[in-house]
């Protein structure tokens, strides 16, 4: 388990460019063991500009290596108040070559899930550039309403976008676990990204599956329509997921925007 940052009450970003103004976030962060697990193989980083969440795979310190190798590169992305795409996907594809390094005597593969959420400048328009390979997510809360950023690359997904599963019955699928993208396993990393425009009072949670799996999305909601602070909500969150079974490790953060300058709450897209 590697985490970087640390949690924020109040961080301010000066917005460059003629608009001017600030951004002014707020931030927390954790993550878990859980009750089944011998090792926490998750890592996280949560350091504006950039915030990750990612779940390694190949097993207890391979897993843990793989996770690391991402949140370490994606830290060193970081240069000033906002991020650059193209920076990114430089980290990503560094960290797919960290991890080949440890996958040398692994017969089964090392790799991570990563999701994350980078501050950037689009259009004089302060963002989120949210991006995502395997199953852990990104959602975001605003106006009461909880909204799923991300889309699994997942076999369940793959189902459930067929028709063939019903979205409720995907988490209880003996399949649940198998992911179709990830970073590593001798891959290069393609990650999918969408723009969020950074609205004052929005949320955006960053989770590992260890959370989704225990913790319902009406619960999440709630969790989150509560109004406490994100240390406490993450707090919350963690304490529901740990005391529902805590059958993975459990990872998450939970991002708040308390004050930005004028942007359209539904301007949100993908990127291709």
């Amino acid at each position: 388990m590697t985490r970087l940052g640390r949690d924020a009450s109040r961080h301010i970003v000066r917005i460059p460019g003629s608009s001017g103004g600030q951004l002014v976030l707020s931030w927390a962060s954790s993550t878990d063991t859980g009750h089944r697990r011998s090792a926490n193989e998750d890592s996280v980083l949560a350091d504006s500009p950039i915030f990750a969440v990612a779940d390694g795979m190949g097993g207890h310190a391979a897993g843990d290596l793989a996770s690391a190798a991402v949140v370490n590169r994606l830290s060193e992305a970081r240069e000033g108040e906002f991020a650059e795409l193209g920076r990114l996907i430089e980290a990503l594809e560094a960290a797919t070559a960290d991890i080949d390094r440890v996958a040398d005597d692994n017969a089964l593969g090392v790799g991570t899930t990563v999701t994350g959420a980078a501050l950037v400048m689009l259009n004089e328009v302060a963002s989120f550039a949210v991006f995502n390979i395997g199953d852990s997510r990104v959602y975001r809360f605003y106006g009461g309403e909880l909204s799923q950023i991300t889309v699994d690359h997942s076999v369940v997904q793959e189902l459930v976008d067929s028709g063939i599963i019903h979205p409720d019955d995907a988490e209880f699928h003996p399949d649940s676990n198998v992911i179709t993208r990830a970073v590593g396993f001798n891959a290069s990393p393609h990650p999918d990204y969408w723009m969020l425009a950074a609205v004052p009072g929005m949320r955006l949670l960053l989770c590992s599956d260890g959370l989704t799996k225990e913790v319902g999305r009406e619960r999440l909601r709630l969790h989150l329509a509560a109004g406490m602070s994100p240390e406490d909500t993450v707090a919350a969150l963690m304490d529901a997921a740990l005391a529902a079974g805590g059958r993975d490790n459990v990872s998450l953060i939970i991002v708040d925007v308390l004050e930005a300058p004028g942007a359209d709450p539904q301007d949100t897209a993908p990127l291709r």
